[in-house]
């Protein structure tokens, strides 16, 4: 099977079976991320607890990119502490905006993400959900660890 075979393999598992997609109650970060140009749209709840996201849930619709690339953030950052969480951010944009090596393990399946490079009107669609993190968890922290609710357009 040819590499660009098994990224497009990944991408749609987690597009037909995406991990952790639905709501939190009791999240303590709820933001929601648009691209108004495209129609891809993504909200996520995270609960954090000591400074680890404990849970994580998303919803939204859109192109299986962007879908896939949430679900995949998602198993990419539960458990982990906010520093890890930041960590994997830049990974996931150095790869995708800068061309950087993947480093497969901080991204996991997130190295499928690699392929999308080839399709430059596709890189904010892969993008999106992980920059709504991004917003989310600054905006947490901004607020000294009190609950937040944020909204980002691309």
């Amino acid at each position: 099977m040819a590499l660009d075979d098994l990224y497009r393999e990944v991408i749609m598992d987690h597009y037909k079976r995406p991990r952790n997609r639905g709501t939190l109650d009791d999240a303590d970060v709820v933001v929601e991320g648009a691209n108004p140009l495209c129609g891809d749209e993504v909200t996520l709840w995270l609960e954090i607890d000591d400074g680890t996201v404990t849970g994580v849930r998303f919803a939204g619709h859109g192109c299986s990119i962007s879908q896939a690339s949430a679900s995949i953030m998602t198993e990419a950052i539960e458990g982990r502490p906010l520093g890890e969480i930041d960590e994997i951010v830049q990974a996931l944009r150095g790869m995708m905006l800068e061309g950087e090596e993947p480093n497969e393990d901080l991204l996991g399946d997130g190295i499928a993400l690699e392929g999308v490079r080839q399709f430059p009107v596709r890189i904010k669609c892969a993008v999106l959900g992980w920059n709504t993190l991004q917003l989310g968890l600054k905006q947490f922290a901004d607020s000294g660890g009190k609950p937040v609710e944020a909204h980002h357009r691309e």
